[in-house]
């Protein structure tokens, strides 16, 4: 039997959560509602793109529907045109967080569709419009559920997840460097991407590593200018560089035990000023990807071994600088464990399936080294709509927006309830 006193502090805690999936059907029911709206304002998303560190625009908009539906502590201009704001329930609880990302690519739209980008050389091609238009609907459900709500929600939408442009900051680590994963610190962040491989109505989860590290290097090789009938006379950066380029690829294949990822990727070659002259400077720009962090951490010494080795048997010199452009996006496996069952019951136990990481890269890897983290991919493709993010025919079934709000809003709900 309890004593009085006992009685009291018993009565004064929280009540007991919910039963998962109290909400499921108010969820579906207003994501459903909002179907059109979705569609119309990703529509308006996608025509008129913004590029990394440039979206004016957008984020005024995602500000002005956030202030519409009455969310706590709006802020703009973090990480430059980032916003965020806080969805306090009225039941004491965690916080946690959702992020989306907002800018467009330097990429061409090639569409023929009525909502075709209406700037010339910017494109939403990885979907990012959908990202955002998914987040303010999961807004707008969780404001409607605020009373029930056990905790609160922080909203984060992020610019410059493509990279900022040279020589600027931006992106999720600049928005952590100002402190959007303060006042409250969030237990747990949550996020998704479109992904087309997947068919619209599924989502795809990775417990670990989800996404690679990704580095960029740029390789100066340098070595001496003669006229193109007297090679012996100079040294060629030309042929030094072509076998720079094929020995790179010695290391995935005999300097890396074969069961870890890693791809080396020369993307640019530059050099020369004459078809008759041997060149003295030959430029290679290019990435690596990894899905281990030892394994990251060790690419950058290997490389040098290689690229010293060939150029000073030739006579050349070369220089490298090499920068982390993205960390590894790891989701933590317990998070994933306890989300399962919300997504199942979201979407359907058959429409949750486990992918392969994939080496494509994503900053979000900046919040979920501050916090545990589960980034899912959600399914947007179909029969005709097969082409890859990224490319300028790249397009998404838009019922897929319906999807991203019930999967991230039962995600956070449930969160929250456990």
């Amino acid at each position: 039997m309890l004593r009085p006193l006992a009685v009291l502090v018993f009565l004064a805690l929280p009540f007991p959560s919910l039963a998962a999936g109290t909400h499921d059907a108010k969820i579906a029911a207003t994501a459903e509602a909002m179907r059109d709206r979705l569609v119309a304002c990703r529509r308006d998303l996608h025509m008129h793109p913004e590029l990394s560190n440039r979206e004016e625009r957008t984020s005024k908009l995602v500000a002005e529907r956030l202030r519409a539906l009455g969310v706590d502590d709006l802020r703009t201009g973090v990480g430059r045109f980032g916003v965020t704001a806080l969805i306090h329930g009225k039941r004491p609880g965690p916080v946690v967080a959702v992020r989306a990302d907002m800018d467009a690519l330097p990429i061409d739209e090639t569409l023929k569709v009525p909502y075709r980008s209406l700037t010339p050389g910017v494109k939403h091609a990885c979907g990012h419009d959908l990202h955002t238009a998914v987040l303010l609907g999961v807004a707008e459900v969780l404001t409607g559920l605020r009373d029930e709500l056990p905790g609160t929600v922080k909203l984060i939408f992020q610019g410059a997840e493509e990279g900022p442009p040279a020589g600027e900051e931006g992106g999720a680590k600049l928005m952590v460097k100002e402190r959007a994963l303060d006042a409250p610190r969030p237990t747990a962040i949550f996020g998704l991407h479109s992904w087309p491989l997947l068919p619209v109505g599924n989502v795809g989860f990775m417990p670990g590593p989800a996404m690679a590290a990704a580095d960029k290097f740029v390789i100066h090789i340098r070595g001496k200018k003669t006229h193109g009938a007297a090679p012996h006379l100079g040294i060629d950066a030309i042929v030094v560089a072509a076998e720079c380029i094929t020995a790179l690829q010695t290391l995935r294949s005999r300097r890396v035990d074969p069961t870890e990822p890693l791809v080396v990727s020369v993307g640019m070659v530059s050099g020369g000023n004459r078809f008759n002259i041997i060149a003295d400077e030959v430029r290679l720009e290019g990435t690596v990807r990894t899905l281990d962090e030892e394994l990251h951490k060790r690419i950058p010494k290997l490389m040098h071994e290689v690229i010293g080795g060939i150029t000073a048997a030739h006579g050349a010199s070369y220089d490298m600088t090499y920068e982390e452009t993205a960390a590894l996006t790891a989701n933590d496996p317990a998070l994933v464990e306890a989300s399962l069952p919300s997504l199942r019951r979201a979407l359907g136990p058959t429409h949750v399936v486990p992918l392969r990481p994939l080496t494509a890269a994503e900053d979000f890897a900046y919040f979920s080294r501050v916090i545990p983290g589960f980034y899912f991919f959600l399914g947007v493709g179909n029969r005709t709509m097969t082409a890859m993010v990224h490319t300028p025919d790249f397009d998404l079934d838009e019922s897929a927006l319906v999807h991203g709000v019930k999967a991230l809003s039962t995600l956070l709900v449930d969160y929250l309830e456990r």
